[in-house]
């Protein structure tokens, strides 16, 4: 397994293409504080995006859905690193999202797979 970290700067640009290429896979996302912490799964992944508030503030958003009708968004407020996880293949395995007071999101994918592999099956 690599790990990549993404760059701040990058973050924006880099959380479109993400939720394009990965828009309706099946996802868990674990709350680590300290060693662990809650799960949630299986979840449909709709997307990711950062938020910046006028104050100079950024937070990232994921969103997700448990059904059609019934959908959750978590909220990491002053998020400080971004790191992508790759399996042996070089597909998108998970995504963790460190705060800034060192809780950290992990949000895994089911199957993880080369995204041109998918040819729309989700």
């Amino acid at each position: 397994m690599s790990t990549e970290e993404i760059p701040r700067a990058q973050w924006g640009g880099f959380f479109d293409s993400f939720s394009r290429q990965h828009e309706g896979w099946l996802t868990s996302l674990e709350l680590l504080e300290g060693t662990t912490g809650p799960q949630h799964g299986p979840l449909s992944f709709e997307g990711i995006s950062l938020n910046s508030s006028d104050r100079g503030s950024q937070s990232i958003v994921i969103s997700l859905a448990k059904s059609p009708v019934e959908h959750v968004t978590h909220m990491i407020g002053h998020p400080k690193r971004v790191r992508l996880q790759r399996n042996e293949e070089g597909a998108n395995a998970s995504l963790e999202i460190e705060a800034r007071n060192d809780t950290r999101t992990l949000l895994r994918f089911k199957s993880p797979m080369l995204p041109e592999l998918v040819d729309g099956i989700v």
